[in-house]
């Protein structure tokens, strides 16, 4: 498979230098040049296939002969080496939980993926790759477990001061040997921008930057997994499925809808967003306008200008009115996130994270708008141990901190403050 830079198609390179690069050397994102269609023997006979089975025949044609066959099985067993559990809350609606892994968010699958890939890559190279990544929460921890100890491997992660669950900025910042975290005083805007820039600087060359953000497609890709082993699960309801994912830079939707186009029957996706509603607003004036991003208690989500939105116009020729035809999009406050977080705690004894409790509320909005008979799924992306701030507070309860998590609590914060750019470019310079 190869990919190509979505600012200019003459651009192309292999799924390997796609990872190594992790963006295109003109600022673009890769994209792959060709959307392979999965046969309806695969969709007929899905529930007698394991979950390991089920990923490498969805994953290996993006990766072609660059990763053995026996060595990305490998990979695909490693990175699922954990549960994905379906779980009913009210009648036809259901959540799919992705925060059973070791860092407690949906993530690890994406960054579990990515950093077995890219040791195999970097194996035997004289030069250390350097992973620089921003993150408003979750994507921090993953990549630090991800990539932590691994041989050749530096890891430089970007967070916004203040703006990340205390439990979050522990996962970051207390693994210490190759994982250093940078705060920012500024928003995941703002950190995002400068990993951007750092990728275009000619004097950073000598430190082989690349990200493990979603912009990257072995980030971006393997969270397609999880949504056919969801439909695995739930096929035999024989009702159209709707997913609702909780969306901040929009890859985790995109690997959805990319999911969607290699003919997994998902009939409908809702990318619900919290106050920064620039893709609400866009589908209803068709115009792309980031406007300051807000700090809410979905801080993961906390990104106006969602990078991974151009992929998904990408997926649909750039045509706005076919996108709207698979696509809605619903802005929620952050009081509609705690009033879902208490009524279904009252109502059901299950307890939602802010993030999950926004992809429940997309699930009903959608459901007041048209009123059809459908299997309504959310993405459960977060642990709500992470979110103790907001969570324990509202329901005036404590939640246990899980066991993999206690040694993480008592390690001790390192970490570097930076105000601009030439400031994160001295320390990638040291």
């Amino acid at each position: 498979m190869k990919y190509y830079s979505l600012n200019n198609p003459q651009l192309v390179t292999s799924f390997k230098e796609a990872a190594i690069q992790g963006i295109a050397e003109d600022k673009g994102l890769y994209f792959p040049i060709e959307i392979p269609r999965l046969d309806k023997a695969f969709f007929d006979n899905i529930h007698q296939l394991s979950k390991d089975e089920i990923a490498y025949q969805v994953i290996s044609p993006f990766v072609g002969n660059e990763i053995a066959e026996e060595e990305l099985r490998e990979i695909v067993r490693e990175t699922l080496a954990f549960d994905f559990p379906v779980e009913p809350l009210d009648k036809d609606v259901y959540t799919l939980e992705l925060f059973h892994g070791p860092t407690l968010a949906f993530k690890d699958v994406g960054a579990g993926f990515m950093s077995r890939c890219l040791r195999s890559f970097v194996r035997g190279k004289k030069e250390k790759v350097t992973i620089l990544v921003a993150t408003s929460g979750d994507t921090g921890g993953a990549v630090a477990y991800g990539f932590y100890d691994v041989e050749g491997i530096e890891v430089v992660i970007l967070y916004p001061k203040g703006k990340v669950s205390s439990i979050q900025e522990k996962q970051l910042t207390t693994l210490g040997k190759n994982i250093k975290a940078i705060e920012v005083e500024g928003s995941f805007d703002d950190c995002q921008a400068m990993v951007k820039r750092a990728f275009l600087d000619k004097e950073l060359q000598e430190c082989h930057l690349t990200s493990a953000n979603s912009i990257n497609v072995a980030r971006w890709l393997p969270q397609m997994f999880y949504y056919f082993l969801m439909y695995k699960e739930l096929q035999h309801l024989n009702k159209p499925l709707v997913v609702s994912v909780p969306s901040g830079n929009f890859g985790n939707i995109c690997a959805g809808i990319l999911a969607q186009k290699m003919g997994l029957p998902i009939s409908h996706f809702i990318a619900a967003t919290n106050a920064n509603d620039t893709i609400p607003r866009f589908f209803s004036s068709k115009a792309y306008a980031p406007k300051q991003t807000i700090e809410t208690i979905s801080n993961a989500m906390d990104v106006s200008d969602p990078s991974n939105f151009v992929r998904i116009l990408e997926l649909f020729a750039k045509n706005a009115e076919e996108l709207g035809k698979d696509l809605s999009s619903y802005s929620f406050t952050d009081e509609a996130t705690l009033g879902i977080i208490e009524e279904q705690y009252l109502k059901n004894g299950y307890l939602l994270d802010p993030h999950g409790a926004v992809g429940y509320l997309g699930i009903k909005k959608y459901t007041e708008e048209t009123n059809s008979d459908f299997t309504g799924v959310f993405l459960g992306t977060a642990h709500p141990v992470k979110f103790p701030e907001c969570i324990e507070k509202l329901l005036q309860i404590e939640i246990p901190i899980p066991e993999g998590l206690k040694d993480i609590m008592q390690g001790e914060k390192r970490s570097t403050v930076i105000n601009d750019y030439e400031e994160l470019k001295r320390v990638l310079l040291k």
